[in-house]
């Protein structure tokens, strides 16, 4: 399971305790960024295009990469012992406030900025998204000229849908969907959340419709199309660096919003397709990457 704030649990730690982050962690050092990241593929690359970025501007960085899970890398944040680390706004959100209802990057921005302790902050979100999206197969899309979720409305009747279990009840789920789109598809399958079994169902067509996660490679490797989320929905999930602001220099600040710039959805999904499909190194494929646009 990863990060998406509509996956995630809604846990209810006690803002006031950590306020200080870990006792036991060491605070941030002197002239010095320290990048950390959580434990899954995606993080990491994002954790190495900041300290690459940050690196090639003559900034001073040190890593703690696989720090865990977001309950003990806030607390990393807010001691210091980490200066940035790659969030998504919307999870980020979900996590400190379970009852918000904020969709858009600007509203869940917002209430971050609001939320977020003295010490902790947000710089620019990129336009970059590993949000839910609907997905059906490229040849389905390309007949019936489906690009976004109300193109689906004179075929979801005949339509299995497929998700994880609570996608059956949770608004950003079905409840939404027909909300929004006045969509009833014909059957739900119940499937794992964004996994291998959801891939292969809509593979074999056992459902022609289902959620994934919007940098998944199996996007580009199976040739799957993204459907738009006009009525959003999906709550935004835009790539945001969470910063220890004690530890941020100008240089730093204005690296980290140029890589945050460049970012794009369809970008990170290309470098995902080549970090677990063709399984090349995440440090050579952040090198690529910020050469390609300009930032290294």
């Amino acid at each position: 399971m990863r990060k998406t704030a509509a996956l995630l649990p809604a846990v209810a730690l006690s803002l006031a305790a950590c306020t200080s982050g870990n006792p036991l962690a060491p605070g941030p050092k002197k002239d010095h960024v320290t990048v950390g990241s959580a434990n899954f593929p995606e993080s990491l690359l994002l954790a190495d295009l900041y300290a690459s970025a940050l690196k090639a501007k003559g900034v001073k960085v040190s890593t703690k990469f696989n720090a865990g899970s977001r309950e003990a890398l806030y607390q990393q944040v807010q001691s210091g012992s980490i200066s940035v680390l790659p969030e998504y706004n919307g999870a980020l959100l979900g996590y400190l406030d379970a009852k918000s209802r904020a969709t858009t990057t600007t509203e869940i921005n917002t209430e971050l900025q609001a939320k977020l302790p003295p010490a902790v902050g947000i710089l620019d979100s990129s336009p970059a998204e590993d949000k839910n999206v609907l997905v059906i197969r490229g040849d389905t899309a390309a007949k019936n000229h489906l690009e976004s979720i109300g193109d689906l409305t004179p075929y979801a009747s005949a339509m299995t849908i497929g998700g994880p279990p609570e996608f059956k009840a949770r608004y950003q789920g079905l409840p939404g969907l027909k909300e929004k789109y006045g969509l009833t598809f014909k059957n739900f399958a119940s499937l794992d959340t964004a996994g291998p079994i959801t891939v292969k169902a809509l593979v074999d067509g056992s459902v022609q419709v289902a959620t994934l996660f919007a940098t998944d490679p199996s996007l580009v490797s199976h040739g799957f199309t993204a459907l738009a989320d006009p009525e959003q929905v999906f709550s935004a999930q835009n790539v945001t660096p969470l910063i220890h602001k004690g530890s941020m220099t100008p240089v730093a600040v204005q690296t980290l919003n140029a890589v945050s710039a460049k970012l794009t959805t369809a970008g990170l999904v290309t470098m995902m397709a080549e970090v677990q499909n063709e399984k090349k190194d995440i440090d050579v494929v952040a090198d690529d990457w910020l050469k390609s646009v300009g930032l290294r």
